[in-house]
């Protein structure tokens, strides 16, 4: 199998796309359109008979040249038909893919399944099911990372271990637990412990500690008022030190068998074997998902575009969600071969992490 080209420099590819005509360009959108929906290169005399233009697979095959040279296109194979580089994928998604909305259907169907998920459990299930929903859409790897700032609270204690030390017992609603080590200042009363616990205690129940958080800092003078200074101080560490903790990231992944569906060839079963393992590297799918949190919106990375897809030749398609406060607490999305239905899964995760973000912001 020849390897895809290595592509034009940048000023020049841009130009050579720039340069291309409407014929190219009919015949670029065929050659991508069918390795979407195959997997398989296309030939000039298919595309001659499919195109809404009388050519001939002489022509065609001129246009082609043009575009392998323009590096959007190449041989698989001597004598083969084509298909897309990753840059002829970038253009496409970039330039010519039409992204309509999601049908009543599937609206309707993302936000029962999701909300069904989140009604009377944690929204950990919720997230679950929304990594499922996206995985059976997509035929990939349904993908969600969050943080434990997503988890609802439902009991807080601070145990002294030492005359300036204390640990923080967070209790989740889900059953979890997390501790936390705490500095006192020096001459600390034990019933201001226990009075912090219980101001806590009284506002928690059923709240992140993102929504516990910024509670607090709209009614600082209320709570001022209420507790001494040396109390108050001890009800924002509190807070700040679990808050703090629960930054570490929790990768939630479901339908990865789906990945072996459909295989065409040996190398499509070594292709996923390294996405396999790239996957079992969660530190780096971690890492790639924390870069589509700053996206306003879908983000999509397309094969070595990304150095963790470099070798399995993947692309991942994601969306971040957000908090009450607006604040962006996780991002999901799909992984999967670079021949993903992009068209239905962008509005799909899109819509997926707007349905998410409107249950964390009306507290499920």
């Amino acid at each position: 199998m020849n390897a895809p080209p290595n592509p034009l420099p940048l000023p020049t590819q841009a130009r050579a796309i720039a340069e291309l005509n409407e014929r190219s360009r009919e015949i670029f959108r065929q050659i991508v359109e069918s390795y979407l929906a195959t997997g398989e290169p296309v030939g000039s005399r298919n595309i001659s008979r499919i195109i809404p233009m009388t050519l001939s697979p002489a022509s065609v095959r001129n246009v082609m040249a043009d575009l392998e040279h323009a590096g959007l296109i190449y041989a698989p194979h001597t004598s083969a038909g084509r298909l897309p580089t990753e840059s002829g994928l970038r253009f496409f998604v970039d330039a010519m893919l039409e992204i309509g909305d999601l049908g009543a259907e599937d609206r309707e169907r993302v936000e029962a399944q999701v909300r069904a998920a989140a009604t009377g459990h944690t929204i950990e299930t919720a997230l679950a099911e929304a990594s499922t929903l996206l995985s059976g859409v997509s035929r990939g790897a349904g993908v969600v990372l969050t943080s434990r700032q997503t988890a609802r609270l439902k009991h807080v204690e601070f145990v002294r271990l030492e005359p300036e030390r204390a640990l923080v017992i967070l209790v989740s609603e889900d059953g979890s637990i997390e501790n936390r080590l705490l500095d006192l200042p020096a001459g600390l009363p034990p019933s201001a412990l226990t009075e912090a616990a219980n101001f806590l205690n009284a506002r928690i129940r059923g709240r992140t500690l993102g929504e516990i958080k910024a509670d607090l800092e709209a009614r600082r003078t209320e709570m001022e008022r209420e507790l001494d200074a040396i109390t108050a101080r001890l009800v924002e560490a509190g807070v700040a030190t679990s808050s703090g903790s629960a930054d570490a990231r929790h990768l939630i992944v479901r339908g990865q068998a789906n990945l072996l569906e459909d295989l065409r060839a040996v190398e499509d079963l070594d292709r996923i074997r390294l996405l396999f393992a790239d996957l079992e590297t969660q530190t780096d799918v971690i890492e790639l998902l924390t870069r589509a949190e700053g996206a306003d919106g879908v983000r999509i990375f397309i094969g070595s575009e990304n150095k963790l897809f470099s070798l399995s030749g993947s692309s991942m398609i994601a969306a971040p969600f957000r908090d009450s406060s607006q604040k962006i607490v996780g991002v999901l999305g799909v992984i999967g071969p670079t021949r993903l239905n992009y068209a239905r899964i962008v509005p799909m995760v899109d819509y997926t992490a707007k349905v998410v973000s409107r249950i964390l912001e009306a507290g499920r």
